[in-house]
């Protein structure tokens, strides 16, 4: 089995096991358009019983143009605060999984993995039972050789 599929497979295997002993804590999935993910579907989850407090997210985006693609995955810890209300301020990080690859060469794949590191400073509207949530955060980006301070994400999701 390839490295890829084993680290998703074990990481869809985290988030079961940590959703299902998490029952009532705050949960939500949106679409995120810049940030960690690029383009990508999240889900993330309080580890408490609480709307606010710390939690963690996992997600899946990436793009194909001309050929070339590329996979991230990513994956993070964040912390909410607000008195359980609708509006919190959000601060995190965590590391974003890369694969690209350029399908151009023919049978013969050119498969290029990487890491990157984030941070995330931003504002999260989520109200306290199922509805509609709205994030907007800036996202500084770091990894070998580079660090890309002016980097932003907004999403749009559902809590349930």
């Amino acid at each position: 089995m390839k490295k890829q599929n084993l680290f998703f497979l074990t990481i869809l295997f985290l988030i079961i096991s940590v959703s299902a002993s998490a029952q009532s804590a705050g949960k939500a999935m949106y679409f995120e358009l810049g940030g960690p993910g690029f383009a990508s579907v999240n889900y993330d989850m309080r580890f408490q019983k609480t709307q606010d407090g710390l939690g963690f997210r996992v997600g899946v985006g990436g793009f194909s143009i001309d050929g070339e693609g590329a996979l991230f995955i990513p994956v993070g810890l964040n912390y909410l605060i607000g008195k359980e209300t609708k509006h919190y301020f959000e601060i995190g990080g965590g590391a974003t999984f890369v694969n690209a690859t350029d399908f151009s060469i023919g049978s013969d794949n050119t498969n290029n993995n990487a890491v990157f590191g984030y941070t995330s400073f931003g504002y999260r509207y989520q109200p306290a039972a199922n509805g509609f949530v709205f994030r907007a955060a800036m996202v500084p980006i770091f990894g070998k050789g580079f660090f890309i301070p002016y980097y932003a994400g907004i999403s749009f999701g559902y809590k349930f």
